[in-house]
């Protein structure tokens, strides 16, 4: 079984993030369909609903982002594949900035299935920790989503798709800590409402967690997935360590590079490998300048 955490910057990478473009969702969705097998399971984070940024390079009549996407995808499928079948997506709300009849932007997940996998269940949670700002309903709301499948091979597994917020500023924590992205008490508050959801929705069939944790290994918050017995993705598969993970980015802003991508298996469920799972700003692979993020592709056996 085969799965992709990605974020995508709402489709708005070659303008920089200011606005969504058909071009940045063609390009991204080729990939998709490029990797070999194509994925079961695709998270996606920083997706829009629909908003004045989703459609000022182009209208589309108050149809979501993630349906134009799903559209787009199932082209590409159809045209490089020959096949049908292609995804069904679950989105996950998340805030919205401005008027809600006519909002200036959007945020939400969103996780794609192969049509040939059935999906049992589909809902997410709110995980924000909104103490401690000045205006807290202007918080910017932050999700754990889940969708459960049924796998042909493996049975059910649930995938747990989330975005955490950066680490707050305006703390004594935040400012003595040399590293910040995983240390921040909001996000330590985050992470304890993340795992309160997934203990109350797991099933027996095992788990992924996987997302944009903005969070570096070693990371007080990485080390709270150690805690609760879960394994890292890159970690338990190809044996990184902490210095090489910080060595392998998935992520960057200007000249800074990061590794705050991560994915985590619960007990019974393991990574075989992430062959296809390029380091940030190398300049390899076909999602190479898609996003500020690259992907996480990984081959999901028992184990």
């Amino acid at each position: 079984m085969r799965m992709v955490s990605y974020n995508v910057r709402y489709f708005g990478h070659g303008t920089r993030g200011i606005a969504s473009t058909q071009g940045g969702m063609r390009r991204i969705a080729q990939a998709i369909v490029k990797l070999d097998p194509m994925p079961d399971v695709v998270m996606l984070q920083e997706v829009e609903t629909t908003s004045i940024r989703s459609n000022a390079l182009h209208w589309t009549g108050g149809v979501r982002q993630i349906d134009v996407f799903t559209e787009i995808l199932a082209a590409e499928v159809l045209h490089q594949r020959h096949s049908r079948d292609a995804y069904t997506a679950h989105y996950f709300p998340a805030h919205v900035y401005g008027p809600k009849v006519k909002p200036v932007y959007t945020t939400g997940l969103a996780t794609l299935v192969r049509q040939s996998v059935p999906v049992v269940e589909a809902k997410a949670q709110d995980i924000t920790q909104r103490e401690g700002y000045l205006f807290p309903s202007f918080k910017q709301t932050r999700l754990c989503a889940k969708v459960r499948v049924a796998h042909p091979e493996l049975g059910e597994v649930d995938f747990f798709n989330t975005h955490l917020s950066l680490p707050q500023a305006f703390t004594k924590r935040f400012w003595q800590q040399k590293d910040k992205m995983g240390h921040g008490e909001n996000q330590l508050a985050e992470i304890e409402a993340l795992l309160k959801f997934v203990s109350s929705e797991k099933g027996e069939g095992g788990f992924v967690l996987a997302g944009d944790f903005n969070a570096g290994p070693g990371s007080p918050v990485v080390e709270r997935m150690r805690q609760e017995g879960l394994r890292h993705g890159l970690e338990s598969a190809h044996g990184l360590d902490e210095h090489a993970l910080r060595g392998f980015p998935t992520a960057g802003f200007m000249h800074l590079r990061m590794h705050i991508d991560h994915a985590f298996t619960s007990a019974g469920l393991a990574f075989d490998h992430f062959d296809e799972t390029f380091a940030f700003g190398r300049g390899h692979g076909p999602f190479h300048g898609l996003s500020d993020h690259m992907p996480l592709i990984g081959k999901l056996v028992r184990g």
